[in-house]
């Protein structure tokens, strides 16, 4: 037997959709998967700053959730610096 909130997809956009929107647009691939991982980025290290955690020491945290993205990388996320 499966539980169906195993299935359930994370919403990380809950504070704005519902589950059952997100997961529509998201099955249709209207969702940019970057610009959700950008939105995910700023709100940890939004959430970090308010624990009185260096922007240092956030972006230092972020990079070890994605090792992928640069330091630079990040800050320009979540200072919103584009070209």
């Amino acid at each position: 037997m499966s539980d169906n909130k195993s299935q359930k997809m994370y919403n990380p956009l809950s504070e704005l959709i519902s589950d059952e929107i997100f997961e529509l647009l998201q099955s249709r691939g209207l969702i940019n998967q970057k610009s959700l991982r950008d939105y995910e980025i700023r709100k940890k290290f939004k959430q970090m700053r308010q624990a009185n955690i260096s922007a240092a020491e956030a972006i230092n945290r972020l990079r070890e959730e994605y090792p992928y993205l640069q330091f630079d990388t990040i800050r320009k996320i979540v200072y919103h610096i584009y070209k």
